[in-house]
């Protein structure tokens, strides 16, 4: 079986569901894949190698952001140096902070693989570093009442930040049309395994079918088919690259009727049948 479905661990429990490293010329030796739990940035100020996100594999330069959410796997490649954070945070952490920083994390990690990877000009860069010294610093200070609190707001401004770099959310982000696009965004990410229509959807947030998929396609240029189906896909790969769960399973799991649908919407959307799928990583790893 492939080494990723052996050795894929999970995320160690975090104490109040959040932390932040810092790294000087942090070498990483071959590491097993780990399965995320918790919400992850990667600040990155040099850097050479790569990092494995998924079936995705990036180059590590410098000057950059990693965005990670929670049920993604990923792993550094062996001899990869960074200089830079690893900031965690679980959902309840980010229950803490202000809600009007909710757009930003809606759109960063519900829709993750989209913005997994962010280069930043110098300018920008240099604040988010100056962010996230101050951050660090706070995090590995005293203990003291409602500290949990004031790291919940600093990870809002960073968070509104990195929002800005993205260039995507620059033009109005907070106009009604996307505000009901992230919303749709964050459904889609709770509820894939319990519905795949987007009618479900459009009826929880008030509007009609066809104007979620207008909405949809003006805001990403995909319909709101295309981005329930992408995270099914995105699931789907996941649970047969990084599991031995039976394709049977993954199918129940991801709420489909029978396997036969599963692995017929699986391979028109990919163009190839779960079992080739997995079965091309297990021969990987032999």
């Amino acid at each position: 079986m492939a080494e990723g479905f052996l050795n894929t661990l999970f995320d160690k429990e975090i104490k109040d569901s959040f932390s932040i490293i810092r790294y000087n010329n942090q070498q990483f030796d071959l590491q097993p894949l780990c399965r995320l739990t918790y919400n992850r940035i990667f600040l990155i100020n040099t850097g050479s190698g790569a990092i494995r996100v998924d079936n995705e594999t990036y180059p590590v330069i410098g000057n950059e952001t990693f965005l990670l959410a929670k049920g993604q796997v990923y792993a550094f490649d062996q001899y990869t140096t960074i200089s830079g954070y690893e900031l965690c945070f679980g959902d309840c952490f980010w229950e803490k902070t202000p809600a009007s920083a909710s757009n930003c994390k809606a759109v960063l990690f519900n829709n993750a693989a989209a913005n997994q990877h962010l280069r930043i000009n110098a300018e920008s860069f240099s604040e988010l570093d100056t962010l996230f010294r101050v951050l660090y610093t706070e995090y590995i200070g005293t203990d003291y009442i409602n500290k949990l609190d004031a790291l919940a707001a600093y990870l809002k401004i960073i968070m509104i930040k990195i929002a800005n770099v993205n260039a995507s959310l620059i033009n109005g982000y907070d106009n009604f049309e996307n505000q009901l696009y992230r919303q749709f965004l964050e459904l889609v990410s709770n509820q894939y395994q319990t519905t795949h229509e987007v009618a479900d959807f459009a009826n929880q947030l008030g509007i009609s079918a066809r104007k979620l998929s207008d909405l949809c396609k003006r805001c990403s240029g995909k319909g709101a088919k295309d981005i329930i189906n992408g995270q099914l896909i995105a699931e789907a790969k996941r649970s047969l690259q990084f599991s031995s769960k039976p394709v049977k399973e993954i199918a129940f799991q991801l709420n489909f009727s029978a396997p036969d649908q599963f692995s017929h919407f699986f391979k028109k959307n990919t163009q190839i049948s779960p079992n080739d799928y997995r079965d091309h990583f297990v021969n990987i790893g032999r």
